[in-house]
């Protein structure tokens, strides 16, 4: 990377899920913000403006794809990539999540850690 840290909002309500993730993605090099329910993500979207939202479906307050629809149809955030990461591994789910906008979807039970932060890397277009 070329000095500057890309920036990631992990949104996830599993306090020990979202931990693990932070450190993984910290020792990647990523600048890594956490919040744990759509409320947060979208007023920490805004402030902290990642490059990348991981983004949590099922969560309290607004789900995952509600934050999405917002984040697609809010101007400052209309660009940051989003990838959907999700316990849901219905067809339809992955579906809706492209329909609003999302930039990849993943499935919790089918991919291990390395497969996320391969996925973000290539969202960011970043050098591994």
């Amino acid at each position: 990377m070329d000095g500057v840290k890309k920036k990631i909002l992990l949104v996830e309500d599993d306090e020990t899920l979202a931990l693990v993730y932070k450190q993984r993605l910290e020792l990647e090099g990523f600048e890594v913000e956490h919040v744990n329910n759509g409320e947060n993500a979208l007023d920490m979207a805004v402030k902290f403006m990642p490059e990348l939202i991981l983004l949590d479906v099922m969560m309290p307050k607004l789900s995952g794809f509600d934050v999405l629809d917002i984040l697609r149809n809010t101007p400052q955030t209309r660009n940051i990539r989003i990838v959907m990461l999700t316990a849901l591994s219905q067809p339809k789910d992955a579906e809706r999540a492209k329909k609003l906008g999302a930039d990849d979807f993943l499935v919790k039970s089918q991919v291990v850690i390395g497969d996320v932060v391969a996925r973000i890397k290539r969202q960011l277009d970043v050098n591994t």
